[in-house]
């Protein structure tokens, strides 16, 4: 099993892709809008299926702002992204289950968990692509590595 599959896509657009997700889950929070909802499911999911390289929100700046601008190009692991997108289209579903079918105030609260999420993984800190990275390279215990170091 290959854990790392580098995979170029543009800086821009990538950044474009974290920061309007976000925007659309923050979106649904402030407005109590539900429908924003399974749009942000939909993109999440369609990204995992066809991957980072044509995602919808990628190919979305590629073809529009990305026509009128160059971006330098961004390496990013392949792998790490589909589980990321996996996992954030699950939290997704989590939010939309909870918000039509079983409590909407509960619902919300995991909206607002959701979008602390997005918010981090927007400024560059992914816990999703991070728990891949641990997963499979190992120990993600810093001590861990430094005591099997040594053995």
């Amino acid at each position: 099993m290959t854990t790392y599959k580098p995979v170029a896509i543009s800086k821009a657009a990538f950044a474009f892709c974290r920061l309007g997700l976000t925007a659309l889950v923050w979106i649904a929070l402030v407005f109590h809008s539900k429908p924003v909802m399974p749009v942000v499911f939909a993109i999440l999911l369609l990204s995992a299926i066809l991957k980072v390289q044509r995602a919808p929100m990628i190919v979305l700046y590629d073809r529009t702002f990305g026509r009128m601008m160059s971006s330098q190009e961004e390496i990013v692991n392949e792998h790490a992204m589909r589980f990321a997108h996996i996992m954030g289209s699950l939290f997704s579903l989590v939010c939309i289950i909870l918000l039509y079918f079983v409590d909407e105030k509960i619902g919300w609260m995991a909206v607002f968990m959701f979008a602390l999420l997005k918010s981090v993984s927007a400024f560059g800190f992914c816990p999703a692509t991070k728990l891949y990275e641990c997963s499979a390279g190992g120990s993600c215990c810093a001590f861990a590595k430094i005591r099997d170091k040594h053995k």
